[in-house]
Parts: C-alpha cells; structure tokens; sequence
C-alpha cells in the first residue's frame, strides 16, 4: 500500500470538508493529513488529502468523490511530477546564552526562520518535505520542544500542468 496525494477542487460552501472527509471514513480510510483553503478561482476551495490505500481502494475513492456534487475535479498529485511542502511552527525552551544560539544555529542550516523571541523560548518556522520536518525535530528534541504544530501536506504538478488540464 501507497500514500496518494488528491488535489481536490471544490465549491467553497458549508458542508463540504464534512462530505468529503466523511466518504474517507465511511470506507475506513485513515487521513494521514489534510489541508484545505481558497485557490486560484473564485468561489472554489482546493483539498489536500493523504490516504494510504492499495489501488482498487484509491480507485474506489476516486470515483466516489467525483460523484459527489460539490466536487468540480479530482486529481491524484502522486500519479505525476510534483512538489510538496509541509510548514511547522516549533516552540522551543530556550534559555538565554548557549542553547539559544545553538538552536538558532540548527533553524539557519535549515532555511528556518526564528519568528518569535520570549525570555526562554523561542518558536521557530520551518518549511520542507515530512523528511526535513521530521529531521530538524529530531534535532530540537533535547532542548525542549514545548509546543509543535504542522500543516498538512500541500502538493502540485511540476511544470505547465495544472489540475484542471487534465494532464
């Protein structure tokens, strides 16, 4: 079994996050993440989806969620070329002197932005594929992570392609 991004387009109403994420349940899909917001058209929404599934089941899934009415395309980004980024905010304890420029050392090495400074914390931003979240994590661990949230994960095709091309 294999994790599948959809890219889903929908009309931006009440209700349909609740629709589309209960056709997932109902089968015993597990989100693996989920990010949804407003894309380049108006009044329409793009959901990110992550579910791990064997073909048929993706298949399946697939089909199921073009029938729904709200559902203007469907389209499994892991199929093609594509980028993926995931961002997360770390809360870090941080006591002044050492440990806090060693983290701030850690957050340059990976592109990762300080953006809040409290008397004995930090909270750093990171931005990168699972694989470079996870790594940099790891790595503040023994400071004291205080807090951690992430965004699911956001995907599109490489190149000209578009999710409404079809390609």
């Amino acid at each position: 079994m294999t994790a599948h991004i959809f890219s889903v387009l929908v009309e931006d109403s009440p209700g349909v996050l609740s629709r589309v994420t209960g056709l997932f349940s109902r089968r015993g899909f597990n989100i693996e993440s989920l990010a949804v917001g407003h894309c380049e058209q108006p009044a329409t929404s793009r959901i990110t989806i992550v579910v791990t599934g064997n073909d048929v089941q993706i298949e399946q899934v697939k089909k199921q969620l073009n029938k729904l009415i709200e559902v203007i395309k469907v389209l499994d980004v892991s199929e093609y070329e594509h980028v993926e980024r995931e961002l997360a905010l770390i809360k870090v304890k941080a006591e002044p002197g050492t440990a806090r420029s060693e983290i701030m050392q850690i957050a340059g090495i990976f592109r990762a932005k300080i953006i809040d400074v409290g008397s004995d914390t930090l909270v750093v931003e990171v931005t990168g594929d699972s694989g470079k979240i996870a790594a940099i994590e790891d790595l503040l661990k023994p400071y004291g992570i205080l807090e951690l949230v992430r965004t699911g994960k956001i995907a599109l095709q490489r190149g000209s392609a578009t999710v409404n091309s079809g390609r």
